[in-house]
């Protein structure tokens, strides 16, 4: 009867054992937050990349960071951008309006009727 005590006691030491860590575990790392709204670079096809910072709208070449159009922009509602900007290059102002598609991809047509898409820029 002893022998059968003392082999319960082992199987329930090694148990109890196999359960307490060696140490404390490593806390999940957090991912970065999914953007919101159009704030930071965008880029369209040809490579000329758009910001959005704090209301004021900016496009640029890729090569010589050369400013193209500046202007302002404003968020008629989560996922619609007015755009309000000067073109550098035509000496023209025009409006253009944006969709957030995805949280990467925004719809744009110009007052003009022109339409494009920007690409979230990492």
């Amino acid at each position: 009867m002893k022998i059968k005590t003392g082999l319960v006691l082992a199987v329930a030491s090694a148990a109890l054992a196999a359960c307490v860590s060696s140490g404390p575990r490593p806390l999940p790392t957090a991912s970065a937050p999914a953007p919101a709204g159009v704030e930071g670079n965008w880029a369209d096809p040809n490579g000329i990349v758009s910001t959005f910072q704090a209301g004021t709208f900016t496009t640029r070449t890729t090569d010589s960071n050369q400013l193209l159009a500046s202007g302002t922009y404003t968020n008629t509602s989560p996922t619609l951008v007015e755009i309000n900007m000067t073109s550098l290059v035509r000496n023209k102002q025009s409006k253009v309006n944006c969709a957030l598609v995805t949280t990467s991809q925004l719809n744009c047509t110009s007052d003009a009727g022109a339409q494009f898409v920007l690409t979230r820029r990492s």
